[in-house]
């Protein structure tokens, strides 16, 4: 064990935690009012519930024995002979450590998905879905990537999740999007953030832990980590930059949701590559995200489906782009098409549909299978109310 590399780790599982406060902070201030404490406690209590899922049966699952290149084994089923001791899956650092650090990747990707299917969801049944999602979908995808499963023995490249965090909500965004339907008023009335300060604090909170999830990912304090967060740091400035000049030309104005959105745009497409770009190749990675990211919100518009939050657009469209340019752009602890090495590029390319395909439809099967048993969306007018009183029998502002 070395004790720097498991300082490192700790700190950064720690930074990666106070990423999803971060996030609850991002997604309350974009929804209306009378959701602002429901929309928020859909982040927060992740913090629970995936960590209990995941130290019972959700670790194991994704990093026990390999199984068919599948599903990790029962090895580690209620977090047995994880402990103190270097045993695990990295040689450097306490069992533990890596655990809780994997951890919290695991609570902050069913987060992400709530974004799509914002003011309109049971609390009952979100808390049902992301159990089974977290069993049946985040684990085979961490198993495929970093526990040793097909998708990593392909070669594919995923630093620190573009695949296992980013696309995989993105495809259960879209899917829940489409079986819960569209919010009242959908492109008939304005659906207006009600506190943007809030989702600035939470873009630069989002922004701030990254650090963690990104350079936290080197699993060492080495130079991959140091250059990890140059490159993630970089790339989210020229994300930030290129979509407030893309919007300030289509739309007359650069706004503060615009630059927000922008920054985390660079973030995710970054965090697929992180570890294997040089901080030029970070800056062009996030400009092309701001302005590809910018372009993926109007999809919804174009295809009339209510990701309420943009979760596709930024998340799916980002780290998509992060994967493919990872296999463009690779020159350190990997070789890409720029090093000489065009077959990462079809490597990456069969990990993004691979990704999309058993996400998307897993996702929709369960959020089906959920809805046919117990019901996804809150009545109609449980919905005019807003999720804070009829769901959580409370009132973010005091008027």
């Amino acid at each position: 064990m070395n004790a720097a590399d498991t300082s490192f780790v700790l700190v950064s599982a720690a930074l990666v935690m106070f990423m999803t406060p971060g996030l609850a902070l991002f997604y309350a201030g974009m929804v209306r009012a009378k959701n602002v404490l429901g929309t928020t406690m859909q982040s927060f209590i992740l913090l629970g519930l995936a960590s209990i899922v995941w130290a019972v049966a959700g670790y194991s699952l994704s990093f026990g024995s390999d199984i068919g290149g599948i599903i990790g084994g029962l090895d580690y089923l209620f977090l047995n002979g994880v402990g103190g001791e270097a045993n695990g899956p990295v040689g450097n650092l306490p069992h533990a450590a890596f655990m809780i650090f994997q951890c919290m990747f695991a609570v902050i990707t069913p987060a992400l998905i709530t974004g799509a299917f914002a003011e309109r969801m049971r609390f009952g049944a979100f808390l049902v879905f992301s159990t089974l999602w977290l069993i049946l979908v985040y684990s085979p995808m961490c198993h495929w990537v970093w526990g040793g499963g097909w998708m990593g023995k392909m070669g594919a490249l995923d630093f620190a999740g573009g695949a296992v965090v980013h696309m995989s909500s993105a495809a259960a965004a879209l899917a829940g999007a489409l079986v819960l339907g569209k919010r009242r008023g959908f492109g008939r009335e304005p659906l207006m953030p009600h506190n943007l300060p809030m989702t600035i604090l939470g873009a630069g909170v989002l922004w701030f832990g990254w650090f963690g999830f990104n350079a936290g990912s080197a699993l060492a304090a080495n130079g991959t980590a140091a250059n990890a967060f140059v490159a993630t740091h970089l790339a989210s400035a020229a994300a930030a930059m290129s979509w407030i000049f893309v919007e300030w030309h289509h739309r007359g104005k650069p706004t503060t949701l615009g630059g927000a959105s922008g920054a985390v745009a660079g973030l995710v497409a970054i965090t697929p590559a992180a570890g294997f770009v040089g901080p030029m190749a970070g800056i062009i990675i996030g400009a092309v995200a701001g302005v590809l990211c910018y372009g993926g919100i109007m999809l919804k518009g174009k295809f009339k489906y209510d990701d309420s939050l943009d979760v596709v657009g930024i998340h799916g469209v980002g780290g998509t782009w992060g994967a493919l340019a990872t296999g463009i752009f690779a020159t350190m602890n990997a070789e890409g098409l720029i090093a000489g090495n065009p077959r990462q590029v079809w490597i990456q390319i069969v990990s993004i549909v691979a990704t999309w395909a058993f996400c998307f439809t897993m996702s929709y099967i369960l959020f089906k299978l959920v809805d046919a048993t117990i019901g996804l969306r809150i009545s109609e007018e449980d919905e005019v109310r807003g999720l804070d009183v009829s769901e959580h029998k409370e009132a973010g502002y005091q008027i």
